[in-house]
């Protein structure tokens, strides 16, 4: 019997790559009901038909709600009955978020607060809420928003009643939708030269699957108001790029560099020095616990904390630097680089 035997899981934006990640993983599983929340129709019946070709005999447990978490009255309606949910509703694209700010905080800011709200008020068990590194020293405005989102997660903790809400913390997501790896493919399959922003550049790399893990961890051994991070490797981009030249018959030497793009950083952060000052180091994952002080400050200028961790900044410059064979055996080893491969027709969801 699994945590997840005949309960319903709810999936904020769940036609994204995460969505199906889950339902793939999930779906033929003992749990109740998975209903995917979105607002674009054309996705929803994309995914349905998929399922229902590939899984037809589990596919009744998947239901569909046409919604957005910038609307409270459709969240309140699909989380009726609903015990967990996964909330990966957000705007992602760094230079989109760039030029749309508002956008990005009417999804990842007020998108949140009515998730968390809807949750709480419905009795929800718990809600796994999806960031990024880019919430770590944000400097563009995805990742200002996704802080922001990460902050309301907290301070709704401290008064969400038997509602647990955690945080997950990851890195890019090797051939997620809107990734560059599918891109690379298509500029080589087309015989033009791949294009990359800063060769030096660094970032964590991980699979859907390995995605999936983080939320699962954090739903397993979560507390209430905290921040779970993956200790994931990374790569430079330039390695990156190079991997998928020799999988994909590129030339290598026809990479071509572009420039970094509108508000991206060198390399990102996934615990800040701040936050690695009370972080846990849990093996594989490390957990930040919610800071529950009270707004009674004048107690701590007599009774102070001195308590510290001893790791400092994790960021995909100090991290485990995979090299170009590790990358590539990384890469070769998804499940759409496998189908690419192999010519089976592969369409980034």
């Amino acid at each position: 019997m699994s945590l997840f035997k005949d309960k319903v899981l709810l999936i904020t934006g769940g036609t994204g790559s995460f969505g199906n990640a889950v339902l793939n993983r999930f779906l033929k599983t003992d749990i109740g009901e998975i209903r995917i929340f979105s607002r674009d129709e054309k996705k929803q019946d994309d995914m349905r038909h998929d399922f229902q070709t590939r899984m037809p005999e589990v596919a009744n447990k998947i239901k569909f709600y046409i919604g957005d978490v910038r609307n409270k009255s459709t969240l309140k309606y699909a989380m009726k009955g609903v015990d967990y949910v996964f909330h990966a509703a957000a705007l992602k694209q760094v230079p989109s978020c760039e030029f749309f700010p508002m956008e990005a905080v009417k999804t990842n800011v007020i998108g949140t607060d009515n998730t968390l709200d809807a949750a709480i008020d419905a009795g929800v068990k718990c809600v796994i809420c999806l960031s990024t590194d880019k919430a770590a020293y944000p400097i563009n405005a995805m990742g200002i928003t996704k802080a922001i989102e990460e902050k309301i997660a907290v301070a709704k903790s401290r008064l969400s009643g038997d509602t647990k809400i955690c945080c997950t913390r990851y890195g890019n997501v090797m051939c997620s939708r809107g990734s560059v790896i599918p891109l690379w493919i298509d500029q080589i399959r087309k015989g033009n030269p791949i294009t990359l922003t800063e060769p030096k550049m660094t970032r964590f790399i991980m699979s859907l699957e390995e995605a999936v893990d983080l939320v699962l961890f954090a739903f397993e051994h979560g507390q209430n108001g905290d921040i779970l991070v993956q200790k994931a490797p990374a790569c430079t981009i330039q390695t990156q790029a190079e991997a998928v030249c020799e999988l994909f018959g590129g030339k290598k030497e026809d990479i071509k560099v572009i420039g970094i793009r509108h508000g991206e950083k060198m390399y990102e952060t996934l615990l800040t020095k701040e936050e690695c000052a009370k972080a846990e180091d849990m093996g594989n994952f490390y957990r930040v616990p919610a800071d529950n002080r009270d707004l009674n400050y004048d107690k701590y200028f007599k009774d102070g904390d001195t308590k510290r961790a001893t790791i400092d900044e994790f960021n995909s410059d100090n991290t485990y630097r995979l090299n170009l064979e590790e990358t590539k055996a990384k890469i070769a080893s998804l499940e759409y680089i496998q189908n690419e491969l192999n010519g089976i027709n592969n369409i980034v969801k």
